[in-house]
């Protein structure tokens, strides 16, 4: 292409758009080809006077027609007229910018679009313009808090700072970074929730320092560069999703030596033992096993179910002492990788089981660290760690191994990207002295949501001692007083009977007779005792990393389960009595039962159940509960990466679990 105007006149705009200068001389416009992208030049001799590439038109070069004789040009700020000496010439210059626009437009796709698909970009985009969804990863306290106290515990490392907040959402992160003292956030969100974020900015008055940007990360240009950049782009098994590749790719605004929160994430991938999941999904194929199902044979499909069934990887929390072996951890930094390294993720396992068992299939969980100039913070999602929307994944080998205590095993996981944003699953576990091995292929995209709000349960075979003993030499060794043993009348859980009390004695358990601090209120909207911290919100060495191996007692709650309930050798205690509209407060000990129910209250039920009070974490109060204790916890959706669908699983709980070495 070789294209030659002559006579072309030039006008200068101003940023009103008003005439600064008008040129009567007369140059040549030439357009030609320089790496298959057509460049313009305006010239009168050898004096250049005007150069722009068609290639960057809709980024940096915006043209338009002005008239039948005329084209407008926008160039970095500045803006021009070009005046054609007849409409023949204005067209075939016409000609030449909208073949550039369209092969731009058809050849160039951004590094996002060239990795996914239409239709499940179309589905994530329009899940995430949802404010019920935004309010469920919001809603998740352990989430929302860690993230807070990791920048205002390091406002060194924002204040006065260029912020980039990627996939900004709701924009809560960038209200964090601003409240850490940072002076400018790009809030950059692609879905239609940029318009509700643009007007929380507006309603916080910071649109003077928050500009929200509705386009994908990949397809932005930002008038500098930045100083740190923020964003939670973990999905389930962290990479689910592949938000973390467009995370990564924002390292192009980055200014050198810039920071990234979270800066690392931990995949952790563990041994499991669990007959009843394996069964569970195992049976559900016998439903095609029937030969007249209204008359029809479903037999020939039943081995096809089987393989579909086990293919999804399962999405609740379980006890820790279900994996055999301690967990190997896959490690990435997110400063220094690449996005091209998340593309084929290959994980090798080495493992010494430290009990005997069948080995089902593998559990992960993640954990990430924010590590600033003044304090490292972690956020975990361990199964032994306050419950999140994140939950853990287990992945089904096809066929179980049985291992005995010491046994060597061997093996790799293998995670391949899709163009769905999500990940195929490779698992292979082997038994090097035997040659036993089993594996299977998963799909992260289809996940079989398993969680209930049911408290886990622990693994069979775990007790060496009488339970039942080992709980009343504990409970006697505490201070404990059982009956006839002197003192008033008592009811089995070391207090004494109402009925023995003067009228004036507060019937109200000591633990949760202390003062409370209104100043010390727990992110959705629990009360703490001023005498206890939060579980573990904000840790600041990883959790896994640093269990201390020993009991712990349980305590969550759910909608459908009691609240605070004391598991292990934790130490017990009553909650109170309820009345018609609320539960009665939470029991004293190291974890405690729930408030006993009176009237309409089930068991610290009505319409605001009592928690249980505990050291583990104070029992919260949620509206509507059926049964009290534990927070408010995130709502449930059913797609993606982030919580369950409502229709298979509870409003969850966050709860810190029982760990034996």
């Amino acid at each position: 292409m070789a294209i030659r105007l002559e006579g072309v006149q030039l006008t200068s705009l101003s940023d009103r758009g008003d005439v600064l200068q008008k040129s009567d001389q007369t140059f040549t416009l030439e357009v030609s080809n320089e790496n298959n992208v057509p460049v313009v030049r305006i010239h009168s001799g050898s004096h250049q006077v005007l150069r722009f590439s068609l290639g960057d038109c809709g980024s940096t070069v915006h043209v338009c027609p002005a008239g039948k004789s005329a084209f407008m040009v926008h160039i970095n700020g500045s803006s021009f007229i070009l005046h054609f000496q007849s409409e023949f010439e204005m067209t075939r210059f016409q000609n030449v910018v909208d073949g550039a626009q369209h092969d731009h437009q058809t050849k160039q796709k951004s590094v996002f679009e060239n990795r996914t698909e239409e239709a499940s970009a179309t589905q994530y985009f329009q899940f995430y313009g949802y404010l019920s969804q935004q309010q469920n990863m919001m809603q998740d306290y352990i989430r929302t808090s860690t993230y807070q106290k990791a920048m205002l515990q390091n406002h060194e490392d924002f204040r006065n700072k260029v912020v980039l907040d990627v996939g900004a959402g709701s924009c809560i992160l960038s209200f964090f970074a601003i409240q850490a003292g940072a002076s400018k956030v790009y809030a950059v969100e692609a879905s239609n929730i940029a318009a509700q974020a643009e007007l929380l900015v507006k309603a916080n008055r910071l649109s003077d320092r928050i500009t929200v940007i509705p386009k994908k990360i990949e397809e932005i240009n930002l008038p500098e560069e930045v100083d740190i950049i923020i964003s939670e782009p973990m999905g389930y098994m962290l990479f689910n999703e592949r938000m973390l590749e467009s995370y990564m790719h924002a390292k192009k605004w980055l200014k050198p030596g810039g920071k990234m929160f979270p800066t690392v994430g931990d995949l952790h991938v563990a041994p499991f033992s669990d007959d009843s999941l394996y069964m569970e999904q195992f049976n559900k194929a016998n439903f095609w096993y029937q030969q007249s199902f209204h008359g029809v044979n479903l037999t020939s499909l039943r081995e096809a179910a089987l393989q579909e069934f086990l293919r999804q990887p399962v999405v609740d929390t379980f006890d820790i002492r279900i994996c055999l072996a301690r967990s190997v951890k896959y490690t990435v930094n997110f400063e220094t990788a690449a996005e091209s390294d998340l593309h084929r993720i290959e994980i090798p396992l080495n493992y010494t089981t430290h009990q005997a068992g069948a080995i089902h299939g593998l559990a992960f969980w993640f954990d990430v660290a924010f590590h600033g100039s003044m304090q490292s913070v972690w956020l975990s999602t361990a199964p032994t760690e306050p419950l999140t929307h994140w939950y853990q994944v287990r992945c089904l080998l096809r066929s179980p191994l049985y291992v005995k205590h010491g046994q060597k095993l061997t093996g790799k996981v293998v995670l391949i990207a899709n163009k769905r944003q999500s990940y195929d699953i490779d698992i292979e576990l082997e038994c090097p002295r035997s040659g036993v091995r089993s594996t299977n292929r998963l799909d992260l995209k289809n996940p079989f949501f398993h969680y209930t709000g049911q408290p886990v349960q622990p693994p069979s075979g775990t007790y060496t001692t009488s339970p039942s003993e080992s709980y009343w030499n504990q409970y006697i060794s505490n201070g404990g007083s059982m009956e006839g043993n002197g003192g008033g009348h008592h009811n089995g859980y070391g207090g004494q009977d109402m009925a023995s009390l003067s009228p004036n004695t507060n019937v109200v358990p000591v633990a949760n007779a202390d003062p409370i601090s209104h100043t010390s209120v727990l992110p959705g909207g629990s009360a703490q005792h001023q005498y206890f911290m939060p579980s573990s919100v904000g840790m600041a060495t990883s959790s896994f990393q640093s269990l201390s191996y020993q009991q712990v007692g349980k305590h969550r709650g759910s909608r459908r389960s009691e609240g605070g309930r004391g598991g292990g050798n934790s130490y017990h205690g009553t909650g109170g009595t309820g009345s018609s509209n609320s539960g009665g407060s939470g029991g004293g000990g190291y974890s405690s039962h729930g408030g006993m129910q009176t009237q309409q209250s089930q068991r610290g039920g009505g319409s605001n159940g009592g928690g249980g009070g505990g050291y583990v974490s104070p029992g919260n109060m949620q509206p509507q509960s059926q049964r009290g204790g534990g927070g408010s916890g995130p709502l449930p959706n059913q797609r993606e990466g982030r919580g369950p669908p409502p229709s298979q699983m509870q409003n969850n709980r966050h709860d810190i679990r029982a760990l034996l070495s």
